[in-house]
């Protein structure tokens, strides 16, 4: 294997981040807001009041400056496989270009079809037609959604293929394991959960702003219930979704899982942290505990990753040194195996160049035997194993504390409409003014402990990060980052103006 260039690997790294964490500004809010649009036009036409038709075109007009900056964004980020991470293009692109390719014909088809209907067709169509296209663009970009995260479910827990030591490439051998792979459920069903609830929230602050001023009462108000009904079950449903994605990361990314819980023991009927502190500067073996202040419940965390009340929980010291009684392999065990694979694959190489058919066959079988530890053999150390354990796990808890407060949000905000007085809660509605941006935090750090939570990992257990990146230069790396974050810097700047300008506007506006 050639020299690896780790600046390279690292601003790579940084371009990927800043890139799909700017994109997912824009991702959760044209998702929640799809659905809202379509709840708000059926209203409309089950009514037949003007007031609601006012609404749902305001509501979409916001709609549709988030999604043009989305589309934008989105394709940025694709090109940079090809750009940055062309090793694990060329080994996976079987496999994950098939998701994305569907994407690109089905969901973003779908939606172009019936965007222009959805925006240019008020009093050109029926309104039967209208509203079925506004439907059609909600579930076409959560369609698009589907996809994206059936393709990073794969890399989490990497299903239906097999290697080609011919080729040196994974090959998708069942594409529908792969669309139905538990993690991939998990994931599309919480990330999609989760930004409805960040739609929801982006009405309920435009609205608590209307509210505070005294300005489009009538339409906030009507607007708050819808949202804040939505937001509800989109928020009780995350809770839920959110405990099966932990218990799939407990079943099949137990690293993961003890990142972002703090876990460096495992034990049997192991406690949850609630609430928790950890030991600054703590490191594997140093002989620190792990938290400075921890407030847990008992046996939570073995009822939450294995559904037992006396469930075996590992913690990074096992799955990095082992525990022979409770069947872990020593991770320094996986990385001797691994790297019998890939001398294994430059065997084969040699002896197929050679013509020495019998020497190839006998390197083929030895590497069957070690090929599941095929990416272990790049690492240079069992610790190379443990993920940034503070910035899991204060993501992790960061993002189940908003959750919760999000669910006690918008009870009260239903409550007092319920009571219809709550354009007189001054200090719920100031707090409602925040709520959005509090989302945006909350479904960042979800993507945090999604993709931070895995590393060193590019395709779990197969294909470090290190090993998928380009042969290029560190300085064309940096160039082109900083290019990206002036363009996105200049978007944002753009969107913001835009926004701010058309809710100042207000509805009549539209």
């Amino acid at each position: 294997m050639s020299e690896i260039d780790l600046g390279m690997v690292n601003w790579a790294r940084a371009q990927f981040i800043l890139t799909v964490m700017y994109h997912w500004i824009f991702v959760p809010l044209t998702l929640g807001l799809s659905f809202l649009c379509a709840f708000f036009e059926t209203i409309y036409v089950k009514s037949g009041k003007e007031e609601w038709k006012i609404l749902t075109k305001f509501w979409m007009t916001l709609f549709g400056i988030n999604f043009a900056i989305g589309v934008a964004t989105g394709i940025i980020m694709e090109f940079q496989f090809g750009t940055n991470w062309s090793n694990y293009s060329w080994m996976v692109g079987d496999i994950f270009g098939a998701p994305l390719a569907i994407e690109g014909i089905l969901a973003f088809f779908l939606e172009a079809t019936f965007f222009a209907v959805m925006f240019f067709g008020w009093n050109r169509t029926s309104k039967g037609f209208h509203l079925f296209s506004t439907w059609m663009v909600a579930i076409g970009s959560n369609l698009s959604a589907l996809w994206i995260l059936v393709a990073n479910a794969w890399m989490q827990r990497p299903v239906g293929m097999a290697f080609n030591p011919e080729s040196a490439r994974f090959e998708m051998q069942n594409f529908w394991e792969i669309l139905f792979s538990p993690v991939a459920i998990a994931k599309f069903t919480h990330t999609t959960s989760s930004s409805f609830v960040v739609g929801s929230l982006f009405v309920i602050t435009v609205s608590s702003y209307y509210l505070l001023k005294g300005r489009h009462v009538g339409m906030a108000k009507k607007s708050i219930i819808v949202a804040s009904v939505f937001g509800l079950l989109a928020s009780l449903f995350t809770a839920f979704t959110g405990d099966e994605s932990a218990f799939a990361n407990g079943t099949y990314q137990p690293m993961k899982l003890a990142a972002y819980e703090g876990l460096y023991e495992g034990s049997r009927g192991a406690d949850i942290v609630a609430l928790g502190v950890l030991t600054s500067g703590k490191r594997l073996g140093d002989g620190q505990k792990p938290f400075a202040f921890e407030v847990s419940l008992p046996k939570g965390l073995s009822i939450l990753a294995k559904r037992e009340l006396n469930g075996f929980v590992p913690g990074i010291k096992d799955l990095v040194y082992g525990n022979e009684a409770e069947g872990i392999e020593p991770a320094a065990a996986k990385i001797k195996r691994g790297k019998a694979a890939i001398a294994d694959l430059a065997a084969i190489k040699a002896a197929d160049k050679a013509g020495n058919m019998e020497a190839k066959a006998a390197a083929l079988e030895r590497f069957k035997v070690n090929q599941d530890y095929l990416g272990f053999g790049y690492l240079d150390s069992p610790e190379e194993l443990v993920p940034p354990v503070a910035s899991s796990y204060y993501s992790f808890h960061g993002m189940v504390y908003l959750g919760s407060f999000f669910i006690l949000l918008l009870m009260l905000y239903l409550y007092f409409s319920y009571k219809e007085n709550l354009e007189d809660k001054t200090w719920l509605l100031v707090l409602g003014f925040f709520s959005f941006f509090l989302a945006l935090v909350a479904s960042e750090l979800g993507w945090v402990v999604a993709e931070v939570g895995r590393q060193p990992w590019a395709i779990q257990n197969l294909m470090p990060v290190k090993v998928a990146t380009t042969n290029i230069a560190k300085s064309n790396v940096i160039a082109t980052f900083s290019i990206f974050f002036l363009l996105f810097a200049v978007l944002l700047i753009a969107e913001v103006k835009i926004m701010l300008k058309q809710i100042k506007t207000g509805p009549e506006g539209v």
